[in-house]
């Protein structure tokens, strides 16, 4: 069964959405990020993706206290992503309460303290990968690495990567359906990762599509916020195993 994780990004402790990374096009959502996470519990998610966009784009995380709120509930498990490039910024957000942490831009420009981390915090240690026209991108999606995908996954799995979230920039925020070919094949070619699909998710649809290639995870935040998914049909996705038509 594929894991199905819903997304919040945050700007100003609040949940918004971005397209395709630009963040010119925010548009904000009058919803509270903890409440927003308890009506995700309530329908059977156990895994929520929170990305901190003033963190992604500064030298450390910026809406911790988003993090804190979240994970006093007990509900769920915490991946967290932006503004980790320091030691002292990864151990903020483990304190703050956060399960894993999405390494991305370290990972492009320090590969020898993305290993390190990989050493000492192991699973809890996530790959973010960020691609746009086969490229990794870094810096909050403003700076080119110059990096392709495979070259970004291969020199961490003998380090001992276990989870890659992928991320194609021209789907994200889209809701156009996410690139499948680019996740299947990069499954193909390390099969011993966890793949995890992020990206211009459309509806229950292009899930179980996913579901069917046999892809390991999916997040989606846009098509939950626009409607396009109901909480409804994420419960019957989550607690049922079934994608309703």
């Amino acid at each position: 069964m594929i894991e199905i994780i819903p997304a919040i990004d945050i700007i100003e402790g609040r949940c918004v959405r971005l397209s395709q990374g630009d963040y010119a096009t925010r548009k904000t959502y009058d919803q509270d990020p903890a409440e927003c996470a308890r009506r995700y519990a309530d329908c059977g998610v156990r895994r929520l993706h929170l990305v901190d966009l003033e963190g992604a784009k500064a030298t450390s995380p910026r809406n911790l206290r988003v993090l804190e709120q979240i994970a006093s509930l007990g509900l769920l498990r915490l991946e967290w992503g932006g503004g980790i490039k320091t030691e002292e910024a990864l151990r903020s957000i483990w304190d703050a309460g956060a399960d894993w942490a999405i390494i991305g831009s370290v990972a492009a420009k320090e590969p020898a303290l993305m290993r390190e981390w990989l050493g000492c915090w192991g699973e809890r240690i996530i790959l973010g990968a960020d691609v746009r026209d086969g490229r990794v991108a870094v810096s909050g999606w403003l700076e080119d690495s110059g990096m392709a995908l495979d070259e970004l996954v291969a020199q961490f799995l003998p380090a001992g990567l276990q989870q890659a979230i992928v991320t194609d920039i021209a789907r994200d925020g889209m809701l156009q359906g996410p690139s499948l070919d680019l996740y299947t094949g990069l499954k193909q070619r390390f099969p011993t990762l966890k793949v995890i699909v992020s990206g211009g998710v459309s509806g229950i649809g292009d899930i179980r599509r996913a579901a069917e290639l046999g892809l390991d995870g999916i997040i989606t935040g846009k098509a939950i916020y626009e409607g396009k998914i109901t909480l409804k049909e994420l419960s019957a996705c989550l607690q049922n195993g079934s994608f309703p038509a």
